[in-house]
């Protein structure tokens, strides 16, 4: 890809990005600390870390889809493609609450943690504390939760 075309996709994707943080609906102020800090500052932090460790260091995307959508799984190869496709049983929609088993963050932490039994999902021992509770509050923002510290 040339420049140009680098260009025009972070555009997209920044313009999709900002789409979500200000989509009818969406109350920022819903997760803000208290009435005297600054609305959702930490929060977002905490999101933006939390997405940046589910597309890099902890390689969530691969399974799960780009930002949760399961129908865009990054470019990997063939056979590893093949190897996640036949992940049985498939790994869950993570924008959609109801498809989720793991319905609290206690349990949400135990399964990156040591892994998911019955699944494909493996064990993550190399997120710090701080990276796992970044990811949790990553995924609450992709379900939509109002209530991301609620265990």
């Amino acid at each position: 890809m040339n420049k140009t075309s680098w260009l025009h996709v972070f555009g997209v994707l920044l313009a999709a990005w900002l789409g979500m943080l200000c989509a009818p609906g969406f109350d920022r102020n819903a997760w803000a600390e208290s009435p005297v800090s600054q609305p959702g500052v930490k929060l977002k932090r905490s999101v933006e870390r939390g997405r940046d460790i589910f597309h890099g260091k902890g390689a969530c995307h691969y399974c799960h889809g780009m930002d949760g959508y399961l129908d865009r799984l990054p470019q990997t190869k063939e056979h590893i493609a093949a190897l996640i496709a036949r992940l049985n049983p498939p790994p869950p929609d993570l924008r959609n609450p109801g498809a989720l088993r793991l319905k609290t963050n206690k349990e949400r932490a135990r399964a990156i943690r040591e892994g998911h039994p019955g699944t494909g999902m493996f064990p993550d021992t190399t997120l710090t504390d701080q990276d796992l509770a970044d990811t949790l509050f990553y995924l609450a923002f992709i379900r939509k939760d109002p209530n991301p510290e609620q265990d």
